[in-house]
């Protein structure tokens, strides 16, 4: 089981690192309302801009930790329970997009399923 778990934190953390690192810009299905980069995605949230970069500064430093936690287990715990709280209120927020599918917050709900795995 604890392979299992590591190999979820590290999909947790590549998966955050791929969107907010190196994904942040371009246009992709699971975009809000047609949005074609994180900025354009918040803006559809209604959510201010400062809220973009407190997000996604917490979520590199949640990932960081589940990374770390391989090696220092007392960071894991924390970690996944604070990355599925994000990953429930990002769920939250693309099914309050009415014209989008709920396909649009697979991705969001997989890491939030992953990080209680994760947790518990």
């Amino acid at each position: 089981m604890l392979g299992l778990t590591i190999v979820a934190q590290v999909l947790i953390a590549l998966t955050i690192y791929s969107v907010w690192l190196i994904r942040p810009n371009w246009k992709t299905a699971y975009r809000a309302a047609g949005a074609r980069n994180l900025k354009e995605e918040f803006t559809v949230y209604r959510l201010p801009m400062w809220a973009l970069y407190l997000v996604g500064f917490i979520k590199l430093l949640l990932a960081s930790a589940l990374l770390a936690g391989i090696w220092m287990s007392e960071l894991v715990v924390p970690s996944a329970y604070g990355m599925a709280v994000l990953m429930m209120v990002a769920v939250v927020m693309h099914l309050k997009v009415r014209n989008d599918s709920f396909l649009k917050a697979v991705p969001a709900f997989t890491l939030l399923l992953l990080s209680v795995f994760v947790a518990l």
